[in-house]
């Protein structure tokens, strides 16, 4: 029997807008659950966080906590069928997932809540008796050692693993985490050990009930969900085990007071400044590394960022706690251009001034308390999220708070406390600092290798006078504090919307502008959400105005940077995108002093300049981005070359970095008065918003850039209005393009396999949808799980401006895409026949599911506006979409999918029209040359040359 009734007097803190209920209960085998009762939701979620990670990892079998998380959902003694769990997730409109950190491993799952209760119980018997079966081992430990080396060219993941290596080699810090087959096949062959005995042991050992954390998310009231828990979680074993300790501070002085110089895979340069201190979450109420943090990477006026800015020498400054629990790190991250490269002690002297001001400054109250109104608003009028991932939060914080701050966490400080916040400002010193700094231009000057990712790197030891040397040295920059924030939301009133309205309205049209709105009438927080979107013919009629725009649009939000920061931290944010007909500001946050911050950014349009040392700063940041397009993994190569072959007027990306090479501030001047000299606005507002504020918004917009006495724009003609187009593929068209992998160094293939079906139609859509509902776990199951092709495997729904079809990807060590393609096929053929099986209770609980999800209510303003804005983007408009696919899916047969399958899908159907695009890395380069120069029997069509390719093709009809 649980204890829970007796903990209620835990008054577990959670938002003024939240109505969901919530309780804590101890069952009698000692697990901590939080149940959470909402009768609106839709989905029914759980997530269950042990705590136990890869720091447990016996010697020599490194990864073996990771490991346990890929084999504990294999199979249980009560649903032996090897991933039945995954299926049955799927077939109820779900989807499960897992991680291992260093003292966690974390697994949850959400559900359609007809199906939630036999899913608990599913997910409940791998806690219970899980199999681990013999058969499965030896396949999963390929699939880490995938994922592994899906992540060898990741410098993320390098310079992390160098800052651990870095490290006291006694303490677990010090530890490999992923696991590979060197460390989970050959090392304990070596040595005598069998791997899934290891595994067994330590699930054993490690697993008890005592350590483990459970959140259950459900529809039903709180009584009928701790019924449910009860039954399903009371036998989980407890064996008292103590979690895992270990002793102190990872780095000694011996690993403090260094300078490492490393090589990173992409271009750029990158500081990474790191101190240990005390942990945050022993002063989660205090909040001092929030506090600094909000100093450190300040980007108004007088802050770090704003005269690395000046100066030319950064493009973004990153200041905060990497989160541990008995011991922590403060890191500041900076990425540098060129020129701060060549000035990173004066960076660094200007940092450590900083940190100086601070502790000058004092710990200022009025900046804690507006922080702390910032954050407690933030969190009363917090957007709902989805289930699947509120219980992983909650959780994961089960373990670091007390109860009544499982909800909270660390997010609010609350208590002003000058001496916890200048005792982590004191580890802030010179003697206490470790320094990486990142750069391609230290190869050839490294002597050392770290051995999991083989980054190359160099140590040099530096001293505190070294850096009070390098403060003096740097600029003399009027450093100061931020000034108050003016943006803080002090109106948060809800609006009166007078009328229900449940899909966007046509407020406004003009020969400058569109105006759709939609009021909020469900989610009832002070928010809301501004999108307009320029059209302007002239941004993309060449590669030069592509990238042009796009280096307007970064520039826009340079210059704007000091102004609108103050905006982004007190919760409203803003965004300007180049798109492929111009460029889109969009708006979203605390509705109160949104008008004003649009207003400015309306203004900066109208009087542009270009200021020729930003200029050189946005062009090299965008050059590096182009140039690092060839570092992206193999698969998003594969999905970004048939983005390029179907998209029309798409344009490459090494015409971009061409085009780049010879760019100059004069050629962007010329540009932006011709570019805005034609456009056409189209604009979504919903939320918190009146129609007659929308529409003055608007107006005001209109007046400013249209109807000036020297205006800097005028509407388009009938001619110039842009659409978005698909190449058509012809029925029984089987088409092949294949692609050297762009970066030699990376072993790893990749396949895009695409299935072009219709243009946007209700049953058609139906149709496809319900078929990958039902394709994509049996996809996962035989093309990864017992084919072993490659960790990254899935099959996806596809739909690009309202054309529909099907893609699986696979990016693969183990065989060249030619050969991934005809493995497709095989699994098509076997899918046929399950088809043909399926009976027609398994066809009706599938159709159900998709129904569920359809049904789905928006979590939040920002998810259905998204759902909203792609209708209008894309010229769809059909906002009774989900309705209307409801209504296609209830008059479905199973016999309707068969024709449906047999006529676009199978092998062989006479009008399936197949887009294959192969990669080739590293290990299949001789592949790559046979398979170029052979034609391959499998396909009707070879593409050597991509644009001769798709000029010979129609196109789809626009919806524009």
């Amino acid at each position: 029997m649980a204890v829970g009734k007796e903990e209620v007097q835990h008054e577990i803190v959670k938002a003024r807008t939240d109505k969901r209920e919530y309780r804590r209960i101890v069952l009698s085998n000692s697990l901590e659950v939080l149940i959470v009762s909402d009768p609106d939701t839709d989905k029914c979620a759980a997530s269950m966080d042990v705590r136990v990670g890869y720091f447990s990892d016996p010697e020599g079998l490194e990864g073996l906590a990771h490991f346990l998380e890929h084999m504990l959902f294999y199979a249980s003694e009560k649903y032996p069928l090897e991933d039945s769990y995954r299926k049955y997730i799927n077939e109820h409109g779900g989807r499960s997932n897992a991680f291992t950190s260093s003292v966690h491993t974390n697994y949850f799952f959400d559900v359609n809540c007809d199906g939630f209760e036999e899913a608990l119980d599913r997910f409940a018997q791998f806690f219970n008796k899980p199999l681990m079966k013999a058969d499965a081992t030896m396949r999963e430990i390929k699939a880490v050692d995938s994922e592994y080396r899906k992540n060898l060219l990741s410098d993320d993941r390098r310079l992390h693993q160098l800052q651990k290596h870095l490290s006291l080699q006694s303490h677990p810090y010090h530890k490999f985490s992923t696991g590979n087959w060197d460390t989970l096949e050959v090392h304990p062959k070596a040595k005598g050990l069998d791997t899934r005995h290891e595994l067994i042991k330590f699930y054993e050992k490690n697993y008890s009930a005592n350590l483990m954390h459970l959140v259950v998310y459900a529809k039903e009231d709180l009584d009928k969900i701790q019924g449910l828990v009860e039954q399903k979680f009371q036998e989980i074993r407890n064996n008292d085990h103590n979690s895992f300790r270990f002793p102190g501070q990872p780095c000694t002085s011996e690993h403090l007071q260094i300078l490492v110089r490393a090589i990173p895979i992409k271009q750029g340069h990158k500081l990474r400044i790191v101190w240990p201190i005390t942990p945050g979450t022993q002063h989660y109420k205090e909040g001092p590394c929030r506090y600094l943090g909000h100093l450190i990477d300040h980007e108004g006026e007088g802050s770090l960022f704003y005269i690395l800015k000046t100066c030319g020498w950064a493009t973004s400054l990153f200041a905060g706690e990497d989160d541990w629990i008995e011991f922590s790190f403060f890191q500041v991250v900076i990425d540098l251009t060129d020129a701060g490269h060549e000035h990173t002690k004066d960076i660094i002297g200007l940092l450590f001034k900083y940190i100086s001001l601070l502790q000058q400054s004092g710990v200022c109250k009025w900046i804690f308390d507006e922080l702390a109104a910032i954050c407690e608003t933030k969190f009363h009028y917090q957007d709902k999220i989805p289930p699947f991932n509120y219980v992983v939060n909650i959780s994961s914080n089960m373990q670091l708070y007390p109860p009544e701050y499982w909800l909270v966490g660390s997010s609010i400080p609350c208590t002003f406390s000058p001496d916890v916040i200048q005792m982590v400002l004191d580890e802030l010193s010179p003697n206490n600092v470790r320094i990486f700094w990142e750069s391609k231009k230290f190869e050839g000057d490294t002597n050392m290798v770290e051995p999991w990712y083989g980054t190359a790197y160099s140590i040099e030891k530096i001293t505190g006078s070294i850096i009070q040397e390098w403060m003096v040295s740097a600029p003399s920059e009027d450093m100061h504090l931020p000034a108050p924030n003016v943006f803080i939301p002090t109106d948060l009133s809800l609006k009166n919307a007078h009328e229900k309205v449940n899909d966007p309205v046509v407020l406004k049209k003009s020969p400058y502008s569109m105006l759709w709105y939609k009021p909020d009438t469900v989610f009832l927080t002070p928010k809301a959400y501004v999108k307009i979107d320029f059209n302007c013919p002239h941004a993309s009629y060449s590669p030069e105005a592509k990238v042009l725009c796009n280096i307007f649009g970064r520039l826009l939000m340079d210059y704007l940077n000091e102004y609108a920061y103050y905006a982004q931290v007190a919760g409203l944010y803003y965004g300007i995108n180049h798109t492929d007909s111009g460029f889109q500001v969009t708006l979203i946050g605390y509705n109160h002093k949104l008008r004003s911050l649009l207003e400015t950014i309306v203004e900066q349009i109208v009087k542009f300049k270009v200021k020729p040392d930003r200029f050189s700063v946005i062009k090299e940041m965008v050059t590096k981005e182009y140039q690092n397009f060839k570092f992206q993994q193999p698969y998003q190569q594969a999905m970004y070359y048939c983005a390029l072959i179907l998209q029309d007027g798409k344009w490459p990306w090494m015409e971009g970095l061409q085009a780049l090479l010879h760019l100059e501030a004069d050629d962007l001047a010329e540009f932006a008065p011709v570019m805005l000299s034609r456009a056409f606005l189209e604009c979504y507002i919903a939320g918190n918003i009146e129609r007659n504020a929308a529409e003055s918004m608007i107006q005001h917009i209109e007046d400013v850039l249209f109807k000036d006495s020297n205006p800097i724009c005028r509407p388009l003609s009938p001619s110039q209005y842009l659409t978005k187009r698909i190449v058509k593929l012809e029925k029984g068209m089987s088409c092949f393009y294949p692609a050297e992998g762009l970066n030699p160094s990376d072993d790893n293939s990749a396949l895009v396999h695409y299935i072009q079906v219709h243009r946007d139609d209700f049953t058609l859509n139906v149709k496809l949808q319900l078929f990958v509902l039902i394709a994509k776990q049996p996809a996962f199951h035989q093309l990864r799980t017992v084919e072993q092709l490659g960790y990254i495997t899935f099959l996806k729904h596809r739909n690009s401006f309202g054309i529909h079809g099907v893609e699986i990807i696979i990016q693969s060590t183990a065989m060249g895409p030619a050969k991934l393609d005809l493995r497709v096929e095989a699994f098509l053929k076997i899918f046929e026949s399950r088809l043909h099986e399926m009976t027609d209770d398994e066809f009706k609980s599938n159709v159900n599911a998709l129904i569920d999800v359809k049904l789905e209510k928006f979590q939040n303003l920002r998810e259905e506006c998204s759902f909203y804005w792609r209708e209008i983007g894309e010229g769809t408009l059909k906002f009774n979409r989900k309705q209307s696919e409801v209504a296609a899916l209830r008059q479905l047969r199973k016999q309707d999918l068969i024709d449906f399958f047999n006529q676009h899908i199978k092998v062989g159907a006479p009008r399936k029209k197949t887009l294959s695009i192969g990669v080739y890395g590293n290990l299949h380069s001789s592949e790559y040359a046979v398979d170029k120069s052979e034609s391959v029997q499998s396909y009707s069509v070879k593409i050597d040359d991509i644009y001769s390719f798709k000029n010979g093709l129609p196109l789809y009809g626009s919806f524009k």
